[in-house]
């Protein structure tokens, strides 16, 4: 049973004993830090059945506790606000518990599966910074999914056919000459990006020339000679035509082996890939059932709707009246597929926010067709991501390669540390590897710290701050622990908790009340999606050690016991740090 669920239980009794009221809701709430206590019960809630004020209530409750609990030294009243403090027996108590508990913040079994599908790249483009994102949130909401007891699978969907595809191809085709990423140096992904950019530069000119001889823009844009042969283009493989079969293939297996590359520089990695390809087909059988079922309609063109006006949605189009297919029908395949494949419990799809609209229709579909998992679908909506510059736009070519991005913070963790004159004893070797972790710590933190749910600035410069809320200051705390962790072993003074009878110093109280909070924040994570709040306990539970660190002295106290506990605190921060890092797929330097 956890401090927590002692206290409320302990209040409980207090209200009932007093107040004669039974199965009150007892919520506990963090103290301020102006205020002396950790932990706060809020007493508003009791006034009309107590028939008291709050700050009395609030006076009786804590006169109780004091003396009756076994954990409770002392409180005091702020208004209706009852500031809990505990025994230093409880803190080294719960302190023993951490520090004994290799598992600590790791969650048991929840007998549940979930799948998180991420990344979903383009096969004519590469990964830049919105991709990143998106590939840091789906993967470091796997990590705490897992942290906190699900069966995880991690999902990717390619999206490697379509006029978006065809666009690059046509470009390629025509003014290629032959290049390859051998022959021209260029990575494969970022290879066939150059082509699609091409391609809208020259679709430009037609429609320009066009608008020139009278047609509108908008007919233009239609009938500009490039459009048309993607158009053709598509149809051509849509028919399996060997040729141009072949060049796609050809053009997809650059852009794949140049993802691998850059998946493998992030850290992140896949336990299944779909491709668009395999499934755009698959939800031409499920609206064939949803006709019968009376789920779908038919237009009088052949077209196939189904009318979600009660849900608040509109009629949705979820098949041509030629018979082809649209986004929404390939959804209804794949999903259908995915749940065939894993039968997961959880359905779990991390993209941008210009996607909520369809991802409501596709499981107001999903549920009008009676599918037992619809209500385990979810969409991890997130906002995109600018830049100081403004929005990027793949077409125009002025997006951030996430290639790029990463070479270059590499290059600004190299500059600011070797400024700060903090690796002069490193080899190449050791500089190479903490200029990574730096790079990937900066970048990783400072994209997952916002809510996912925000629009965001990206600020490379800021992002590798070693002082500010960023990750190369949650990484350099761990690597001044690590420090002190080597000169205690050096020294031969081991890591442990004292006895009841040691009179515990404020910064050692606030340093494991910290700690204990670090299953409820991988908890709270997991249930609301967010690994912004991992991202936030990170930088809290570093400032809390740093603040310690500034107040008390680890070797030079003259009290053996303070010193061991202090060298055991260090630890268990380090420890913690590292798993909390880890959930958001950052790596933490032994040294720096």
């Amino acid at each position: 049973m956890t401090i927590e669920a002692i206290l409320k239980e302990d209040i409980q009794k207090a209200v009932q004993k007093h107040f004669q009221l039974d199965n009150q809701e007892i919520i506990l709430q963090p103290t301020k830090k102006e205020f002396e206590g950790f932990y706060t019960f809020v007493t508003f809630a009791l006034t009309k059945a107590a028939r008291k004020a709050p700050a009395e209530i609030g006076q009786i409750i804590g006169d109780e506790l004091v003396a009756s609990s076994s954990l409770v030294s002392g409180f005091n009243v702020v208004q209706g606000f009852l500031n809990i403090s505990l025994k230093d027996s409880t803190w080294l108590d719960l302190f023993d518990k951490i520090f004994s508990d290799e598992t600590f913040g790791t969650l048991p079994s929840n007998g549940n599966s979930v799948m998180v599908e991420f990344s979903s790249p383009n096969t004519n483009k590469p990964l830049h910074l919105g991709h990143l994102r998106n590939n840091f949130l789906g993967d470091s909401l796997s990590k705490i999914l897992k942290a906190s007891g699900y069966d995880v699978v991690k999902t990717c969907l390619v999206n490697d056919r379509g006029i978006h595809i065809c666009k690059s191809m046509l470009a390629y085709r025509e003014l290629g000459n032959g290049e390859t990423p051998e022959s021209s140096g260029i990575k494969g992904d970022h290879l066939a990006g150059k082509y699609y950019v091409l391609f809208d530069i020259e679709y430009k000119k037609q429609i320009k020339a066009l608008v020139e001889q009278g047609l509108s823009e908008e007919e233009a844009a239609k009938k500009a000679p490039w459009i048309l042969e993607a158009q053709q283009l598509l149809l051509l493989w849509e028919n399996n035509d060997p040729e141009t079969v072949a060049l796609w293939q050809k053009m997809n297996n650059w852009v794949y082996e140049g993802f691998a590359e850059t998946y493998k520089k992030i850290g992140v990695s896949f336990d299944k890939t779909y491709y668009e390809s395999n499934t755009y087909l698959l939800g031409k059988d499920i609206i064939e059932e949803g006709l019968q079922k009376g789920v779908f309609f038919k237009k009088p063109d052949n077209s196939v709707w189904i009318d979600l006006t009660e849900e608040g949605l509109d009629e949705k189009l979820v098949l041509r009246g030629d018979g082809t297919s649209v986004y929404i029908t390939q959804d209804l395949g794949t999903t259908e597929l995915k749940n065939s494949d894993f039968s997961n419990d959880r359905y779990l799809w991390v993209v941008g926010n210009e996607q909520d609209y369809h991802f409501k229709v596709l499981f107001a579909i999903l549920k009008r067709l009676g599918r037992t998992y619809a209500d385990g679908c979810y969409h991890i909506s997130y906002g995109m991501v600018d830049l100081p510059s403004g929005k990027m736009k793949s077409r125009e070519g002025t997006v951030v390669d996430a290639d790029d991005l990463v070479g270059q913070m590499v290059q600004t963790a190299s500059d600011r540390t070797q400024e700060l004159g903090k690796i002069d004893d490193f080899n190449s070797d050791e500089a190479k590897q903490l200029y990574n972790q730096l790079a990937l710590g900066a970048l990783k933190y400072f994209l997952l710290k916002v809510d996912p749910k925000k629009r965001m600035l990206f600020n490379p410069e800021e992002s590798i701050d070693f002082q500010g809320h960023t990750g190369p200051f949650i990484q350099y705390t761990y690597a001044r622990i690590r420090s002190i962790m080597r000169k205690a072993e050096q020294a031969g003074i081991p890591a442990e908790v004292p006895g009841h009878s040691y009179a515990m110093h404020q910064a050692e109280r606030e340093l494991v009340f910290a700690l204990s909070q670090y299953p409820v924040k991988v908890l709270a994570a997991a249930n609301e999606f967010a690994p912004s709040l991992i991202s936030q306990y990170a930088f809290d539970l570093a400032k809390v050690y740093n603040q310690f660190y500034a107040e008390v002295s680890i070797f030079s106290d003259p009290d053996p016991e303070a010193v061991k506990l202090r060298v055991a605190l260090s630890g268990a921060v380090a420890e913690t740090i590292r798993k909390a890092l880890g959930l958001l797929g950052i790596d933490v330097p032994e040294r720096m």
